[in-house]
């Protein structure tokens, strides 16, 4: 069979080429592409339905980013040995991808439509997080699904002091700025990443010169696409339209949604006061509606309060809840919340609330990340919770969804930077944000309450970290533009921006940041930054308020961890066979032992509630791991008895000779009745010969008895006096 596999390659300009290709595989989806870089290849996919669902007034769009373990040559854990749910780690990639093409979709654009992107070959040092995105845009791109790019990702990174795209893994570890960025040729539209307090200059630049980098990506699917002939789109109509009843409607509720969204109500109020008015058109329909009618009257009502509340803050400078464009909502914090948690803050600003707690674990409590690609250990955790009270709303729990592992992630960003040295922190640390109030930015608010939470259970963090969300309203027509600090649920969904900043007082740590139109100038990124940077600095104050620096010591409940270095050779000594000895002294003082070898030395750590059990096993630990010292005194017990002394036990599997002549001053004629199997005995270590064998001494320890003076006995025939025992 003969394939018609089209290729084109792009050159990154570092000594770097991926190659695009289509023809060869899944050649039944709308679209497929193979990018291929290094012994990386990820297979994109898309298919779109042909018709819209009726009733549908948004873009059904699945994304789903799934690594293949026999990509890294690896199988499955787990019973079943296969590839199950989408990790975290995927559902993370997958959002990166969803938030960059859902807004280069035509609006009216309604059709389910799927992309599903596989790791099926891996390099070990080349991150596909940063190819996913080019990868499935080039699928949509040779496809003939209506779409207003194409768009492309690339991951940037400050390596000593200069600026790299899709820098090695190998090569992160001394980044000062990691973000991910998406953009079509003109424009940015998403941004997420970390950084170590940077400026907010330095963040514009690194911005922009991923943004060169994306322009050579999109040329390259172009290509593709001019290559494959899939220039002419699918034509469809996923809307109907009904001006007059749109006219109709404008004309009779603008002025009045105007009003409400004026008034500075609270969130329901607000929400209730809406429905009110579209209660009252309603009225005035007939009482049966056809299914079109009905979906316009929902979206054209929804137009309505779109324009009013936008209208509202560009026009007059006001929001819908009374505050200007820079005003941040009130503060108010708490920290001890919890008494039995080992640290805990409640943070509330306006109508968004999040009560976080801290738990202090032991190095068994690490969270264990098994991936095709990550897989490893890690000892800082972050969880958010978004239950459904928190809106006031009545749905199932069904666990965490791809928002809150969103949001959870971008708060954990943020606080691991400020988190202290492993070395001067030896817990694995849990953070978990419950959201009890929910009206804008909750993530944020998960970043406050958790350095909270954070320095009341005694963890010393480098600095305090707040978070803000920024919005932007803009009107392309008349070029009028307002930055929003701070911003509400309303504005968020009614907005053209979403960007969250996190930082210290010395900079940004962490940023989310999504657009919702084209154009965005630089000059508005670096006010926006600049405006959120002051709205930090406000919250940062007034967190400080509450608590400003860690708590001298942990909560008096608790745990308490010692860590001890030994030399490599005694690890085997500690462990035992089969376990046998560390399991015994964990059974046997009640404390948490683990241990490793890092750099060629053992690293244990003691984990325990009381300080009775640490200092029981890090003896045992340290009379296991001690070399003998000759001229140290050890207390010991009798193994063994043979005719010439006895066998003591002076360091768990370290045994010397006490012999019969070291035992006592005097002469002793036999070991019986001496000492028997179990017996403790204090003994001074005399000497180790070249074998290892250890000499004991009993008698050196005894106070030497007094020369005892007797008179001297003539022998018959002038022999020399006899020396009796006892006696020199």
């Amino acid at each position: 069979m003969n394939y018609n596999e089209i290729k084109t390659t792009i050159d990154m300009g570092n000594g770097t080429q991926i190659e695009l290709s289509t023809g060869k595989l899944a050649k039944q989806a709308d679209g497929a592409v193979v990018l291929k870089q290094g012994d990386t290849m990820l297979l994109a996919t898309v298919v779109s339905a042909k018709e819209a669902k009726s009733g549908v007034d948004f873009l059904p769009l699945s994304v789903d980013y799934q690594e293949k373990y026999a990509a890294t040559g690896r199988i499955p854990g787990g019973f079943l040995r296969r590839e199950a749910r989408l990790s975290d780690y995927e559902v993370l990639i997958s959002r990166l991808v969803d938030r960059a093409l859902r807004p280069l979709f035509p609006e009216n654009y309604h059709a389910d439509t799927q992309v599903a992107i596989s790791l099926i070959s891996a390099d070990k040092d080349i991150m596909p997080d940063a190819l996913a995105g080019l990868a499935a845009s080039a699928a949509i791109a040779v496809s003939d699904i209506p779409f207003n790019g194409p768009i492309s990702e690339v991951r940037v990174a400050k390596i000593d002091g200069q600026l790299v795209i899709n820098p090695k893994l190998s090569e992160l570890e001394n980044a000062t700025l990691e973000f991910i960025v998406a953009g079509s040729a003109q424009d940015i539209g998403m941004v997420e990443g970390e950084a170590k307090e940077i400026s907010e200059a330095e963040m514009v630049e690194a911005i922009a010169f991923a943004h060169e980098a994306i322009k050579k990506q999109i040329a390259a699917q172009v290509e593709l696409a001019n290559l494959v002939g899939k220039t002419v789109k699918r034509e469809y109509n996923h809307e109907p339209e009904n001006l007059e009843l749109r006219d109709s409607i404008f004309a009779a509720t603008y002025d009045k949604v105007y009003a409400i969204a004026k008034s500075a109500s609270a969130k329901h109020e607000r929400s209730e006061n809406f429905a009110k008015i579209a209660e009252e058109y309603r009225a005035t329909m007939p009482e049966e509606l056809d299914d079109d009618t009905a979906f316009l009257f929902k979206k054209y009502f929804h137009d309505v309060q779109y324009d009013a509340v936008r209208n509202l803050v560009l026009d007059e400078g006001i929001r819908l809840d009374g505050r200007d464009v820079r005003t941040v909502r009130p503060i108010w914090s708490e920290v001890d919340y919890l008494p039995a948690a080992h640290g805990s803050a409640v943070f509330t600003r306006g109508e968004t609330q999040s009560l976080t707690s801290v738990t202090l674990g032991a190095k068994d409590d690490e969270q264990m990340i098994d991936g095709a690609f990550i897989n490893g250990y890690n000892k800082f955790i972050l969880h958010y919770n978004f239950p459904a009270f928190s809106t006031g709303e009545v749905r199932p729990n069904r666990g965490p969804g791809r928002r809150e592992v969103g949001h959870g992630n971008l708060a954990m960003r943020s606080l691991k930077q400020v988190l202290p040295a492993d070395s001067e922190n030896p817990y694995t640390i849990r953070v978990v944000s419950d959201i009890l109030e929910s009206n804008g930015s909750s993530s944020m608010a998960t970043v406050c309450a958790g350095t909270l939470a954070l320095l009341d259970a005694g963890v010393k963090l480098k600095a305090p970290v707040s978070g803000i969300a920024m919005g932007l309203i803009s009107d392309e027509k008349t070029g009028k533009y307002a930055i929003l600090s701070d911003i509400l649920g309303d504005e968020d969904h009614l907005g053209d921006m979403d960007f969250k900043v996190t930082g210290t007082e010395k900079g940004i740590v962490a940023c989310q940041m999504d657009l919702k139109i084209n154009g965005l100038k630089w000059e508005v990124l670096t006010q926006a930054l600049d405006q959120a940077k002051e709205a930090r600095l406000h919250i940062l104050g007034e967190m400080k308020k509450t608590i400003s620096a860690p708590r001298e010591d942990y909560k008096p409940h608790a745990p308490r961890i010692v860590q001890l270095l030994i030399d490599k050779e005694f690890i085997g000594a500690v462990i035992g066979p089969g376990g046998k000895i560390i399991q015994e002294m964990q059974r046997e003082t009640g404390a948490t032992i683990s241990i490793e070898e890092v750099d060629n030395k053992g690293v244990v750590q003691v984990f325990a509630d009381n300080k009775a059990a640490i200092d029981d096993a890090v003896g045992r630990i340290k009379a296991i791991a001690s070399k003998p010292e000759i001229g140290e005194t050890y207390e010991g017990k009798v193994k063994s008895i043979m005719p010439f002394g006895a066998f003591v036990e002076i360091m768990p599997g370290k045994d010397g000779l006490l012999h019969i002549s070291e035992i006592d001053w005097k002469r002793l004629e036999t070991m019986d009745g001496i000492f028997k199997e179990g017996d403790k005995v204090t003994v001074k270590l005399l000497d180790i010969d070249k074998q290892g064998k250890m000499k004991l001494s009993r008698k050196a320890l005894l106070p030497r008895p007094p020369k005892e003076d007797k008179p001297k006995q003539d022998k018959p025939n002038g022999e020399a006096p006899v020396v009796g025992a006892g006696q020199e």
